[in-house]
C-alpha cells in the first residue's frame, strides 16, 4: 500500500469519504485515451497483469498484451525471462482470471 493509500484509509476510518480508484477501473483508462487525445481502437495496453491490466483495458475497449513473464510467472510454471508460457497454462490462466488478452507475449523490454 502506498502512502497515499495509507493516509486514505486512516481518513476512512475517522469518517472520510474516499474514492477508491484504480485498474481495472475504467475511468484510468478513458482518462488517460483523452489525455492523449486518442479513442480506444488506437491504443493497445501491454501488462503482466490479468486482473488488473488486461481486464481493464478489455473494459475500456482496448487492445491487449498480457506478458506471461511478470507476476503470473510462477502460476505458469516459468523460471526464466522470455521463457514461453504454454497455451493451456496460459489458457488455464485466463479462465482463472475470467481476463482474455488480444495477444500473449512472454517479456517486454525497450
Amino acid at each position: 500500500v502506498s502512502l497515499l493509500g495509507t493516509l486514505a484509509a486512516k481518513y476512512e476510518c475517522l469518517g472520510g469519504e474516499v474514492k477508491w480508484m484504480g485498474k481495472p477501473d475504467k475511468v484510468i483508462y478513458t482518462s488517460a485515451m483523452s489525455l492523449a487525445g486518442v479513442e480506444a481502437h488506437e491504443c493497445i495496453t501491454v501488462g503482466d497483469s490479468l486482473h488488473h491490466d488486461i481486464k481493464g483495458a478489455s473494459g475500456a475497449g482496448m487492445t491487449s498484451a498480457f506478458i506471461t513473464g511478470g507476476i503470473h510467472a510462477a502460476e505458469l510454471g516459468l523460471g526464466e525471462f522470455g521463457e514461453t508460457a504454454g497455451d493451456d497454462a496460459v489458457s488455464a490462466l485466463c479462465c482463472k482470471h475470467s481476463s482474455y488478452p488480444s495477444y500473449v507475449l512472454p517479456s517486454f523490454a525497450w
